[in-house]
């Protein structure tokens, strides 16, 4: 029998897609709002915006295309493509919480990251589900549940977490795993 290489899952949003940089470029051009670079860094947008202009952007994510217009996170494409010496990668993304984003979150896939196999893309809701050694992901609560290490990205809207697996940015999640 084959040896198997062990699973890292990626999360795609704040991980790999700079959601958050695209979205507050939304907000300041359809609205006029107007932030420090700390403010954008430090904070939830959710927190810097009014309540009408939240609800618009949850709006626009329903519709799905949004998804993928996104830039590639720096680092991201090397790091994940060093990684997959090491590791089975799969990109594992929530999307069912915008069903309407798959569509444009697989085109986005393929276009930036076209050395993911097809059957390595997985849309779920539920982490939990996943068979992975690892799990890269902004979010702690997909962590809650999910049987192997969780790995927080650091985003604007987690960096008050506290978690005792984080990386900044993707040269910190390559030496953490070890490459």
């Amino acid at each position: 029998m084959k040896n198997h290489k062990p699973r890292l899952a990626v999360d795609m949003d704040e991980v790999i897609a700079d959601a958050n940089a695209h979205h507050a470029a939304w907000y300041v051009e359809t609205y006029g709002y107007r932030w420090s670079a700390d403010d954008i860094e430090s904070n939830s947008l959710r927190k810097l915006v009014a309540p009408e202009h939240d609800q618009a952007m949850e709006e626009l994510l329903h519709q799905g295309d949004v998804f993928g217009v996104y830039d590639v996170m720096p680092g991201s494409q090397a790091a994940l493509s060093k990684l997959m010496e090491k590791f089975d990668v799969f990109i594992t993304t929530a999307a069912m919480e915008y069903p309407a984003s798959c569509a444009p979150k697989f085109a986005w896939l393929q276009k930036h990251f076209p050395f993911i196999p097809a059957l390595n893309i997985v849309f779920c809701g539920d982490k939990s589900i996943l068979a992975a050694d690892f799990l890269i992901d902004d979010n702690v609560r997909h962590f809650a549940r999910f049987q192997g290490k969780g790995i927080l990205f650091s985003a604007p809207h987690n960096l008050t977490v506290d978690y005792p697996h984080r990386v900044a940015n993707w040269e910190e999640a390559v030496a953490l795993l070890g490459n």
